[in-house]
């Protein structure tokens, strides 16, 4: 007996759900979507998907196709998840799962490899916030966020104050609250990320926060001017915790 069986009507109403998911993971022909609306990649261990309830309440504060996700979306997203994941015939369990939403509404999930980020200047991450941005626009939630630890241990966040932020974004001010740092959103309005990062006064250890890579930290090698020690720790350390999910 699938462990499955309880949440469906019946034995073939279970089996159709397996199938249906098992297909979607090994990129089966017959379900086909219109042009993404929507993609979230989040990042996998041991066939799961670290942080998942944090995903999911991030999910549920974008808006696609012009209105929130529906709870059927959200439950279905979540249901997906926890009940297919473990079992789906993909070759990295480490991977990647890639949610992806049409214009319609339609909705599928497949699993690919992880790739870290090849370029981790400082100029790379920037631009890598900026284009994030772009969706934050569109559906109220950016995918990755530039942050950087200043002098004196604050916590910069390259986003408006109130704006609800990805998973791992969530995480990352949490763990900088329970070590006593200061976290300050420093975006208000149109301002462009490398404009704020710009205007911040001192050196600056600067890393992305990212639902795919965790957190990255810039390699300083090409600063134009040396990063401080204590916070290039401090930026590390963040990287550290959310790699131990992954682990």
């Amino acid at each position: 007996m699938s462990e499955l069986e309880p949440f469906f009507n019946s034995v073939e109403e279970c089996a159709t759900y397996e199938r249906f998911c098992a297909e979607q993971e090994r990129g089966g022909g017959r379900f086909e979507l219109a042009a993404p609306a929507l993609v979230c990649r989040w990042r996998m261990a041991r066939r799961a998907v670290p942080m998942l309830n944090r995903h999911i309440r991030a999910l549920s504060q974008r808006v696609v196709n012009g209105a929130p996700l529906t709870t059927n979306m959200l439950s279905w997203a979540k249901q997906h998840v926890e009940w297919s994941l473990a079992a789906g015939d993909y070759q990295d369990p480490n991977g990647v799962l890639m949610t992806v939403i049409d214009v319609n509404g339609d909705a599928l999930m497949s699993v690919g490899p992880y790739e870290p980020l090849a370029d981790r200047s400082r100029d790379a991450l920037v631009g890598r916030a900026e284009e994030a941005r772009r969706e934050q626009a569109a559906t109220g939630v950016a995918p990755e966020l530039l942050a950087a630890v200043a002098p004196g241990g604050r916590v910069l966040v390259f986003a408006e104050p109130g704006e609800h932020l990805c998973g791992s974004a969530t995480l990352v001010e949490q763990l900088a609250a329970t070590q006593g740092l200061r976290v300050v959103r420093v975006l208000k309005g149109a301002v462009r990320v490398a404009d704020a990062l710009a205007a911040v006064v001192g050196p600056v250890a600067v890393f992305l926060i990212s639902d795919e890579h965790g957190v990255v930290v810039e390699d300083g090698r090409a600063a134009s001017a040396p990063v401080p020690t204590e916070a290039l720790a401090r930026a590390h350390a963040f990287a550290d915790g959310l790699a131990k999910l992954f682990k």
